[in-house]
C-alpha cells in the first residue's frame, strides 16, 4: 500500500505565495506522473500541473491559469513533489490535491493514489 502525505496550505493575501508538498511513502518500486488537482466547492476538480522523469530530465506542465506563476517540481530520491505558488489570487482558493502513479513491484502495472488534500486559501 503506498500513502500520500500533504503539507503546506494556508490562509495567504492576494500576491502572496505557498509551496505545497506531497510525499509518496510505503510499498514503492517507482513513481510515475505526479499531478496536482484543485477543487472549490461547487466545481469539477481541475488539473493544475503534471512532472514527468524521464532519465535524469523532468517534463513539467502547467493549466493555462497557472503558467508563470506556479512552478511543479519533484525530488525522487525522496519520492516528493513540490508546487511553489506564486502571486495568488483569490480564484486559486481550493482544496489541492496530490495525485501520483505508483508501480509497487516491478511485475505491477501502475496505479494512482490521491493525497488527502490541503486547502489553499486566498484573501485580504
Amino acid at each position: 500500500q503506498v500513502q500520500l502525505v500533504e503539507s503546506g496550505g494556508g490562509l495567504v493575501h492576494p500576491g502572496g505565495s505557498l509551496r505545497l508538498s506531497c510525499a509518496a511513502s510505503g510499498s514503492i518500486f517507482s513513481i510515475g506522473a505526479m499531478r496536482w488537482y484543485r477543487q472549490s466547492p461547487g466545481n469539477q476538480r481541475d488539473l493544475v500541473a503534471t512532472i514527468t522523469s524521464i532519465g535524469s530530465s523532468n517534463y513539467a506542465n502547467y493549466a493555462d491559469f497557472v503558467k508563470g506563476r506556479f512552478t511543479i517540481s519533484r525530488d525522487n530520491a525522496k519520492n516528493t513533489m513540490y508546487l511553489q505558488m506564486n502571486n495568488l489570487r483569490p480564484e486559486d482558493t481550493a482544496e489541492y490535491y496530490c495525485n501520483v502513479e505508483v508501480r509497487e513491484r516491478p511485475s505491477d502495472y501502475s496505479r494512482t493514489y490521491w493525497g488527502q488534500g490541503t486547502q489553499v486559501t486566498v484573501s485580504s
